[in-house]
């Protein structure tokens, strides 16, 4: 039997080799063509589209390909705005001696059991253990900026430390200003609203996991760090309520404006770093 020609061209045709040109066909890859010099475009653009020539994205900056990993801006304005609006509520609830307090009474009896252990979960959050861990990381980072060549490497380590120094600029004229007193577990005095434990350890902690993560490449060590700040600040947390050192209103409120800071300075990393890359 006679063997049927096989079309050229067809979607089975897996011949190797380079492919031959036919006949009659227009040449619009070969060098020249349509006034290119390049032999792989058929137009006259440069064999790649320059940085600043690409699109940009909703924020404006040039785009990238593949994306740079990392959270939408609209997450972070949305971390600003509603706890903002949170901490202004419970500021007040707590000034004016709202019913709020009433709830917050009642839930604190319910929680407040003192104990050694919760005395040492409230003991994460002193200045003397949480600051020191954000040191370490800042220079850590400082150091790997600069090794890998980063571009303003210093200014996310200044970045970390100067959110740092706003809790104290922040937290104590509010104590002041507000005077609310302390549970029956602690003695008589005021200057308990907001806690700055919590305050403190969210944005130490806070702060050194967004500092981290750029220079972490596993999805899983990003995802392991995130949750090791939680649990070290829940940890905080449930140990000030429940040692007594704390109404739970005071912890919620730390809460609401450590989020606000930590997100201002996710934004802030986000404007000014063009994404590390680990070596």
């Amino acid at each position: 039997m006679r063997d049927t020609p096989r079309p050229q061209g067809t979607v089975g045709d897996f011949r190797p080799g380079p492919p031959q040109l036919r006949p009659g066909r227009a040449l619009a890859h070969t060098t020249g063509a349509s006034g290119s010099e390049s032999p792989h475009r058929s137009d006259s653009r440069p064999p790649q589209t320059p940085r600043g020539g690409r699109p940009t994205d909703p924020d404006g900056h040039p785009g990238t390909t593949p994306p740079v990993p990392g959270w939408p801006t609209s997450f972070f304005w949305l971390l600003l705005a509603l706890p903002a609006l949170l901490f202004a509520v419970i500021t007040w609830q707590v000034a004016a001696e709202g019913p709020l307090l009433r709830l917050d009474a009642r839930l604190s009896r319910a929680l407040v059991h003192p104990d050694r252990a919760y005395e040492l979960l409230a003991d994460l959050g002193n200045i003397q253990v949480a600051v020191p861990v954000l040191v370490v990381v800042l220079v850590y980072v400082g150091w790997r900026g600069r090794a890998s060549g980063t571009d303003r490497w210093w200014l996310p380590p200044l970045a970390g430390a100067v959110l740092m120094a706003l809790v104290p600029a922040i937290v104590l004229p509010l104590k002041e200003l507000i005077a609310r007193g302390g549970t029956p577990a602690v003695p008589p005095g005021t200057g308990y609203y907001p806690s700055g434990h919590t305050a403190t350890a969210m944005i130490a902690y806070g702060s050194a996991t967004l500092l981290l993560l750029p220079w972490l490449r596993p999805v899983y060590a990003r995802r392991a760090l995130v949750l090791a700040c939680a649990l070290l600040v829940a940890a905080v947390s449930f140990g000030l309520v429940r040692r007594g050192y704390h109404w739970p209103l005071d912890v919620m409120a730390s809460w609401c404006l450590g989020t606000v800071l930590l997100a201002s300075l996710g934004l802030f990393l986000g404007r000014f770093r063009d994404g590390p890359q680990p070596k």
